[in-house]
């Protein structure tokens, strides 16, 4: 069926209060847990509809900067936050979907980024990070973990890691990178042959890889972290290749 296009009204209103929150907060006028004013207040300070003004609040909410609470009261309204990780994720998910990067692209990003927050955890991690981090190994571990459940729980797992690294940056880069090949890796355990003992054998290199971040190993560390990485998301990138080359 054609697509039936329909005229559009020439508006970038929303834009220019994009442009004027932006300034605000680049300024340090706004911040992070600011409250915007309520839209019946906020439209005709800026001169603009209530209508262009939600389109752009819904540009912010969608991008990780701004969340709205609908109702009345104190907690009502437009609020600023911090919130990349999910926005981002999104964003390069749908990039990845639409073949704006190819799966080599993924693979390798995420080898440089898990090669640095590696060595850097083994100098910076906190007691209560690599706590954090084990007791995520040891659910990974029990026998009554689904694949499903055991992904979620190893892409915590990484990304605690790059966040103990002490760079905010290459947590919220490598919880992006994983996460817009999540369903393939998901697929691709799904998949493998006996799934206990692919669950062992991953959580065996989990379990290695803690031990070297808490014995300050971090030369060691990235090193097992690439290959980790490249034995399953590596093997994803050779059965791509293997299709185009049959679809071709």
């Amino acid at each position: 069926m054609p697509v039936e296009w329909q005229p559009v009204r020439q508006s970038r209103t929303h834009e220019l209060v994009l442009q004027s929150i932006e300034e605000r907060v680049s300024s340090g006028e706004l911040r992070a847990g600011d409250r915007l004013p309520p839209e019946r207040e906020l439209a005709p300070v800026l001169g603009v509809s209530r209508s262009a003004l939600r389109e752009a609040l819904r540009v912010l909410e969608t991008i990780g900067v701004l969340v709205a609470q609908p109702g009345r009261g104190p907690d009502a309204g437009a609020r600023i936050v911090r919130n990349p990780d999910d926005a981002l994720g999104r964003l390069l998910r749908l990039h990845f979907a639409l073949g704006s990067y190819s799966l080599h692209d993924v693979l390798e990003a995420r080898v440089v980024l898990e090669r640095s927050s590696f060595e850097a955890a083994a100098r910076h991690a906190t007691a209560e990070d690599l706590d954090e981090a084990e007791a995520l190994v040891v659910h990974m571990g029990e026998p009554d973990v689904g694949v499903s459940e055991f992904n979620d729980l190893d892409t915590r797992f990484h990304v605690n890691i790059a966040r103990s690294s002490g760079n905010e940056l290459t947590s919220t880069l490598t919880s992006a990178v994983r996460e817009s090949v999540r369903p393939l890796i998901l697929r691709a355990l799904e998949e493998a042959e006996g799934w206990p003992a692919t669950a062992a054998a991953l959580n065996a290199e989990h379990t290695e890889l803690l031990r070297l971040v808490r014995a300050g190993e971090g030369v060691k560390a990235a090193d097992l972290v690439e290959r980790h990485i490249r034995s399953l998301h590596g093997t994803l990138v050779d059965e791509n290749s293997d299709r185009a080359r049959g679809d071709s």
